[in-house]
């Protein structure tokens, strides 16, 4: 078959549609298929096919490169490798890898002595799918099942089974449909599990008996608002099962005996607009983190006969954000970040002023809790990492205080912490604002304005963006690039704040702020007006189209993973499975105007402009529930008649998969070597 040596073009196709006065011409509608989820319009399907066969036919010449690239990230992983086995009640469990294996198996075996038993074999279960992600896993409390989830194309939606662990055999009961934890009742009679609707949203709560047929089930909990979302878990204690309901902003929390699931459910408080609580307990007492005094975050304390009076325990902090608590039985475990670096406190039940901060070694890192399971844990089990520093497991020993390293990620291929250095810089936005900006670079490299180097940023949800160490970078970093992380609005990496003053109103402070760390790398000498390349994905795609349509100069390439670049459109059609529960994110512009013309201001698809762009590869996933494969494909289509240049610009539909790609660890690998292909070729460094 002959390669394509024109992009393929997308037909006009006259649509268009008013709101508020205004209206909006959209030519490329029509690749939206009206049958989606399926997708099987055949005009729809022939022009991702033709995108698909553009992308293969440009990238072809760069098939050693992008095979380069991938053998070296494959060799930096370890095939064979293994988790660091942990406790939970009489067995440890674990996950393992068999060389050359794209996915898992979890083992166990008991604590007291014996065999190690396979529970789960993920490549067994993949075997005739394109695409596969394990969703939900979990063993009963009686440890004689375990209950999980798949997914086989990336549509998000996972069929939940049981398997019997005496026999290996899968019981009858399967559950399709499925968007939540699997969470037994205490007897391991029975499950709690999330149903997703037509719109892809849990607003349920329900209970399958095994044995039962699930057309039987009974409902437990049904959520009204078409915004909010049902979760499903448990306290630590597991004495209860949480049912959670809530959008971006808004939360409701309502606890259930976890011996009796069908009891009347306990309404910690009713929901208010803007205040976010989760709960955890411990004999009797519950314990609440809310934003509902402070905008970083309170702990407060309650009896669960009166669940809604709630005490502080810790007040909320401008210098503390914080993002978590974790009841154990003799102590709780608060998380937070300080000045945007990650925190972990030991505190006492009897005397909450007493704190043991752990400490870590570096001025840059990412620290978190680890597997935890058990209530009575004496022992925590943390991770640890930095872009220098490799993926480590630490035990830290609650009553000494002592750190002991567990395992350290291996790179079988050979890594030098040593030659490598990292830096953390704040660079002023236009409005005066200081963002940080987290950068790796080899120790030799050259702060001179010659150097290329990649900017990265997501930007959106309250997501922190953590310094953590990635194999793959290295092969960008070891060819002379810098690869810097910004930290923009956005994010919550200095705060709850700093999440705010990117939402809404605010959106484009995002924008904005990456477009100032690039130039202020610039004025330092890390790069020169033309050598940045800079990535994101989802949100941080609809960064890449704002970025693009605003400084298109800068930038010498940009990859846009599953971008949410039609953001006007997409908030305005409700039968959406998002966009309700979006409209906190990004403002409701079907009954108000304002967010209309906001949204309209920056959507990059509607502000695609007659100038030049930077090179561009854009991806997308069929069967992406969360940014519909039509808008990164309208996006380029636009793109292709619109822009004034010849640089390159490719859009590469996975027909299998959904919004992370392909699945397999060395598939995924393979996708990333070919965007660092793609960005090493448009620097003029594909030799290399």
């Amino acid at each position: 078959m002959s390669q394509p040596t024109q992009p393929p073009i997308a037909e006009q196709r006259p649509y268009s549609f008013e709101r508020h006065g205004v209206t909006i011409q959209d030519p490329w509608h029509w690749l939206k298929d009206e049958g989606y989820p399926k997708v099987d319009d055949a005009d729809v399907i022939a022009y991702l096919n033709a995108e698909n066969g553009w992308f293969e036919a440009q990238m072809k010449p760069l098939e050693p490169l992008v095979e380069t690239l991938f053998q070296e990230m494959k060799g930096r992983i370890k095939e064979d490798d293994s988790s660091v086995p942990q406790k939970d009640g009489n067995w440890l469990y674990w996950v393992e890898y068999d060389k050359g294996a794209q996915y898992k198996k979890w083992y166990r075996k008991p604590v007291a002595g014996g065999d190690k038993v396979l529970l789960l074999d993920e490549t067994e279960l993949a075997k005739d799918a394109e695409y596969f992600r394990l969703g939900a896993f979990s063993v009963s409390p009686d440890g004689r099942l375990l209950a999980y989830a798949i997914d086989d194309d990336g549509s998000e939606r996972f069929e939940a089974r049981i398997k019997d662990l005496t026999t290996g055999k899968d019981l009858p009961d399967i559950i399709p449909g499925t968007l939540s934890s699997l969470i037994w009742r205490e007897d391991s009679g029975a499950l709690l599990y999330g149903l997703a609707n037509e719109n892809w949203r849990t607003d349920n709560a329900r209970l399958h008996v095994l044995g039962t047929p699930t057309e039987s089930d009974v409902e437990l909990y049904k959520e009204a608002d078409e915004g909010f979302r049902v979760d499903i878990g448990m306290t630590s204690s597991e004495k209860y099962i949480v049912i959670a309901t809530g959008d971006n902003e808004t939360s409701e929390v309502r606890l259930v005996p976890a011996a009796n699931p069908q009891a009347e459910p306990i309404l910690i408080r009713p929901r208010q607009k803007g205040v976010e609580y989760a709960v955890e307990e411990r004999d009797g007492t519950l314990f609440i983190h809310t934003n509902d005094g402070h905008i970083n975050f309170r702990l407060a304390t309650a009896r669960i006969e009166a669940p809604g009076a709630w005490t502080t325990l810790i007040e909320g902090s401008d210098e503390f954000y914080m993002t978590d608590m974790t009841a154990f039985k003799d102590f709780y475990v608060i998380e937070g970040r300080r000045n945007g670096l990650d925190q972990i406190e030991i505190r006492d039940y009897a005397d909450p002023s007493k704190t043991a901060p752990i400490t870590f070694p570096e001025a840059s890192y990412a620290a978190s809790l680890g597997d935890n399971p058990e209530w009575d844990m004496k022992v925590l089990r943390l991770a640890y990492e930095s872009m220098v520093t490799p993926d480590t497991v630490y035990d830290y020993d609650v009553a000494t205080g002592k750190l002991t390293v567990l395992k350290v990620q291996e790179v079988p291929s050979g890594y030098n912490a040593a030659d490598y250095k990292t830096e953390r810089v704040m660079i002023a936005a236009r409005d005066g604002t200081q963002v940080p900006v987290s950068i790796i670079t080899r120790k030799d490299f050259k702060q001179d304005g010659t150097a290329p180097l990649h900017l990265y940023a997501y930007g959106a949800y309250g997501y922190a963006i953590p310094p953590s160490f990635s194999v793959t970078r290295l092969s960008m970093v070891d060819r002379g690039f810098a690869y810097a992380i910004a930290h923009i609005r956005g994010g919550d990496d200095l705060g709850r704040q700093w999440y705010l003053d990117g939402k809404l109103t605010k959106r484009t402070n995002t924008f904005n702020d990456f477009v100032d760390v690039a130039k202020g790398l610039i004025e330092r000498d890390y790069t020169a007006k033309g050598r940045v390349t800079a990535s994101g994905g989802s949100a941080g795609g609809e960064l890449m189209g704002a970025i693009v349509n605003s400084d298109p100069e800068l930038w010498g390439a940009v990859v846009a993973h599953v971008p949410f670049v039609d953001v006007l459109n997409t908030m305005l059609d409700e039968t959406l499975p998002l966009t309700s529960g979006e409209w906190p994110e990004w403002g409701n512009p079907i009954t108000d105007k304002a967010a209309f013309d906001l949204l309209r201001s920056y959507s990059p698809y509607d502000n695609v402009g007659a100038h030049a762009y930077p090179p561009m590869l854009v991806t997308a996933g069929l069967n992406d529930p969360r940014v519909t494969y039509w808008e990164p494909a309208k996006w380029v289509a636009k793109l292709r008649v619109t822009k004034t240049d010849d640089n390159v610009l490719l859009l590469k539909t996975n027909m299998g998969a959904g919004h992370g790609g392909k699945s397999g660890r060395f598939d995924s690998l393979k996708e990333t070597a070919e965007e660092f292909a793609f960005l090493l070729w448009q620097m003029g460094m594909a030799g290399k």
